[in-house]
Formats: C-alpha cells, sequence, structure tokens
C-alpha cells in the first residue's frame, strides 16, 4: 500500500494540533500515512510559553483557556491532564477611565449590556450615557448590508460613552485591534445575528445566551470562565509533543521554498532536505506563507490581513510594598485615557497558585494601534513606562523583584471588516492552484486556543478527506 505523505509547517498550538488529530484519525484508518512538522524556531507552541522562577509560575503569553469552549477541554482530558486543570479566581474586575478604577458593571456579555438595572446602577456612564445606551431597545435592527465595523455596529446601538468606556476596553483588548476597524461578522457575528432576530442587541443576548446559574451554595466556590494548568499552559505543548511519534518533528528549519509537481509538492528546507508531500498544511503565520509560494502572485494577498505588535510586562513585589492593592483580578484601560497600559492583571489574585505567599505578579500589556513604537523600546524603557502608569493608581514604593518582558511583533493577525470574503477567496485559489495545500491557524479563522486546536482538527479532517478521493 502506498504511503501517503503529510507535511505540517508550523509548531504552535494548530501545528500540534493538527499533528495530533491526524496520528489520532490515521491510527483508526486502514491506510498508511507519514505525518511531519517543521517549525522554523527553536521551540513549539507558538505564544504558549510557561517558566517557572522563584516559586512563581509565568506565562509569557496566553494565560488561560476560554472554559465553554469544548475543544480545549476535550483536548486536556484526551491528553490526560484533567486532573492537573485550575480554575480562574473569581472576583471584581475594573474599568480605569481618566484616573480613576470603576467597577466593571455586572450583566453584561464581552462587554456588551444584556440587563438593564445593571447598567443603570453603574458609575461608569453618565446619566446621559445610559439614556443614549437603553436607545437600544427602541433603535431598529441594521439594515447595512454585507460586513460592517464591529465598533459602527456598536455606537450605532448603545452610542459613544458606553463603547468608549466598556466595550472597546474589553473587545479591543481581546483583539488587540481597532474596533472601529474589526469586521463583525468575521469576529462577532452572535452580535448581528442577535440583533437581527430580536431588533434589540440586549434583548437578543438575553434570549440567546444561556441563563447564568444562580449564586452557588455558601459552602461552594463560584468557578470562573478560564481555565488553566498547575504547571502553566506548556504542558499542554509538552504532553501534544510527547504523544507524536519520535520522528515526527523537525525544528530549527525553515520551509524555503515549497514546489508543486505533478504528483503533490516538494517542500525545500533550509537545512538542505527536501521533504515530499502528498498534502501540506499551512499552519505558519499568514505574513510566513506567500514567501514559501512566492511563484503564486494570489497569495499576495495574505500580507493585506493586517497584523499588530504587543509586548506582556511580567513584574514581582511584595505585597507589602503596593500602597493601593485592589482587591480585584485586573483593570482594563479606556482608550481616552492618558496611559500606554492597555490592561493590567493582577495574576496573584486571578491565579493563586503561581504566586508564592507575600508575593504579588503584575501582568501589564502594552501595543495599542496607535501606539506599536512603544513594543520596539528597550526592556528598561517599556518597565519604567508601566511602572508610571501603574503608580497613578496602586502607589508602589518599590522597584519589582524581577520583570520580563515578551515581544510580539507583528503577531496579532487582525481581522478588519471584509476578512471573511479575503480568506475565502484566498482558499478558493489556493484549492484550485495548489489542491492539497491547506491554510489554517489563527490568521483566518480565530485566535484563541481553543479555536486553534480547533482548527488543527478540522485540518486533519479535511486533509484526509483529500487524500482519500485522491
Amino acid at each position: 500500500m502506498e504511503t501517503k505523505k503529510i507535511v505540517i509547517v508550523g509548531g504552535g498550538i494548530t501545528g500540534l494540533s493538527a499533528a495530533y488529530h491526524l496520528q489520532k484519525q490515521v491510527s483508526e484508518s486502514n491506510l498508511s500515512y507519514d505525518v511531519k512538522l517543521v517549525e522554523a524556531s527553536n521551540r513549539l507552541g507558538g505564544r504558549i510559553q510557561s517558566m517557572h522562577k522563584d516559586g512563581f509560575t509565568i506565562e509569557l503569553g496566553p494565560d488561560s483557556l476560554l472554559a465553554r469552549k469544548p475543544a480545549a477541554a476535550k483536548l486536556v482530558e484526551e491528553l490526560g491532564l484533567s486532573d492537573q486543570i485550575i480554575r480562574n479566581g473569581t472576583g471584581q474586575s475594573y474599568i480605569l477611565i481618566k484616573n480613576k478604577l470603576h467597577k466593571m458593571p455586572k450583566g453584561a456579555y464581552m462587554g456588551v449590556p444584556k440587563e438593564i438595572q445593571p447598567l443603570l446602577a453603574s458609575n461608569v456612564f453618565s446619566i446621559k450615557g445610559k439614556l443614549r445606551a437603553l436607545m437600544d431597545q427602541v433603535i431598529p435592527k441594521s439594515n447595512v448590508k454585507g460586513d460592517q465595523s464591529l465598533g459602527m455596529f456598536m455606537r450605532r446601538r448603545f452610542g459613544n460613552e458606553l463603547v468608549d468606556h466598556q466595550i472597546d476596553p474589553l473587545l479591543s483588548g481581546i483583539h488587540s485591534g481597532d474596533i472601529d476597524k474589526m469586521s463583525l461578522k468575521a469576529i462577532y457575528p452572535l452580535f448581528y445575528e442577535a440583533e437581527q432576530k430580536h431588533g434589540s442587541l440586549m434583548k437578543g443576548l438575553q434570549k440567546s445566551l444561556p441563563k447564568v446559574p444562580k449564586k452557588p451554595k455558601a459552602d461552594k466556590k463560584a468557578e470562573g470562565a478560564f481555565m488553566s494548568l498547575e504547571k502553566g499552559l506548556e504542558t499542554l505543548v509538552k504532553r501534544l509533543v510527547e504523544k507524536l511519534e519520535s520522528n515526527t518533528i523537525t525544528i530549527n528549519t525553515a520551509v524555503d521554498h515549497i514546489e508543486k509537481k505533478e504528483h503533490g509538492y516538494h517542500l525545500l528546507l533550509s537545512n538542505g532536505e527536501v521533504y515530499k508531500a502528498d498534502a501540506v498544511i499551512m499552519a505558519a503565520p499568514h505574513t510566513a506563507v506567500p514567501a514559501m509560494l512566492s511563484q503564486y502572485d494570489f497569495l499576495k494577498t495574505l500580507y493585506d490581513i493586517p497584523a499588530t505588535s504587543t509586548a506582556n510586562v511580567v513584574m514581582s513585589f511584595n505585597q507589602s510594598d503596593i500602597k493601593k492593592d485592589i482587591d480585584g483580578t485586573g483593570f482594563l484601560v479606556s482608550r481616552d485615557s492618558n496611559y500606554r497600559i492597555t490592561a493590567c492583571t493582577w495574576t496573584h489574585r486571578k491565579w493563586p497558585s503561581t504566586t508564592p505567599e507575600g508575593k504579588a505578579l503584575l501582568r501589564c500589556y502594552v501595543g495599542k494601534p496607535d501606539d506599536q513604537g512603544i513594543v520596539d523600546l528597550s526592556d528598561e524603557e517599556i518597565t519604567n513606562i508601566v511602572l508610571k502608569d501603574l503608580n497613578k493608581i496602586m502607589k508602589i514604593k518599590a522597584k519589582p523583584e524581577f520583570s520580563m518582558i515578551t515581544r510580539y511583533k507583528n503577531a496579532r493577525p487582525q481581522y478588519n471588516v471584509g476578512h471573511l470574503e479575503r480568506v475565502a477567496e484566498l482558499r478558493a485559489n489556493t484549492s484550485k492552484e495548489l489542491p492539497g495545500i491547506f491554510l489554517t491557524g489563527s490568521s483566518y479563522d480565530g485566535v484563541g486556543i481553543p479555536d486553534c486546536i480547533e482548527h488543527g482538527e478540522k485540518s486533519a479532517t479535511d486533509v484526509l478527506a483529500f487524500l482519500n478521493k485522491s
């Protein structure tokens, strides 16, 4: 029986998920496949990176998995890691507006209000802003044909004040982008569907979202919406690698060029080797793909998918050195405030098991869409900027015991208006011109870890379906 060859380009969580699910599906079939994964850098897992220092568990990239998305929870269980799951500490989060921290209003989903009473009770908005937000109840549904920006949609329904002070800090922070450029259809189609079906977005969310469970009994602690693993998220990466056959992965090796042949493809590697493939899963960043297939001009439209740069700044202190150690999990910064940080997580409160007793671990983020240059500053300059911002709120009377900065240059793909159409056209052209090559990953269909795990699983299924036909 002829052995079909599959090469995965990129060893982030999408590529590893694809390799794992291919191996799993192949073992359940009667066909013969050879799977290879090639990663250009010296490590696997992409932005997932955990380290341990002085008793701290520190995430240099993402710090959690969204528990309600099943792909990640399912994989964690399959890998035998369920006993290592930890849930985030629940508590009050805040929005920083001007120089004051305001409690994040309750009764909201992704920053979007779905209940009237918490909105009216909030001290975040003026009376005028509240009344304008409540106009969502009577404003007719949108008649915009095609895509529109998330910001435009939200401003029409709720007005600028609520968008700028609540929705924008959360959604722009999650996606490291500009809410007034983001595609509504690509990022949050749920909002559009809820509005179209029910007229009001608030009413639509009330009817379409699962009901929030009642408060737990006094002896039972509420579970947070996020989960991680005791020794850090990189545990997931390491376990995936352990599950793969020993000769599957090659690191420190880039794919310099991919050449289409009469049957399949030849991949020229930076170490001089050539891999032959019947199918290729392209799980590398979209910005890297055109150079590997430089003879195909249509792939240059991948450069039209913008990407932003961010940096994470992790700092440790003695708790006693923070004069205003606020009881909460962190805060977001409204974009009209005079701060360069976009958010701060009080990791010692959100993830208590990561931090030794008596210590505080803070994690701040920089790199607003209109402040990309900050990522290129030196570690010392970034640390000083972050400390200056924090001291306006928290009054920290000591330098950090240690600080760590992780930069992600042009690493956050932006799903701007028209993204779905652009990706659909790219994939249609790829299927026609390059059958057997599959574009996947956070550049196209969703940026969260559970999304990427799902992308990898879908790619595995799609590749096997393609090879079974050929």
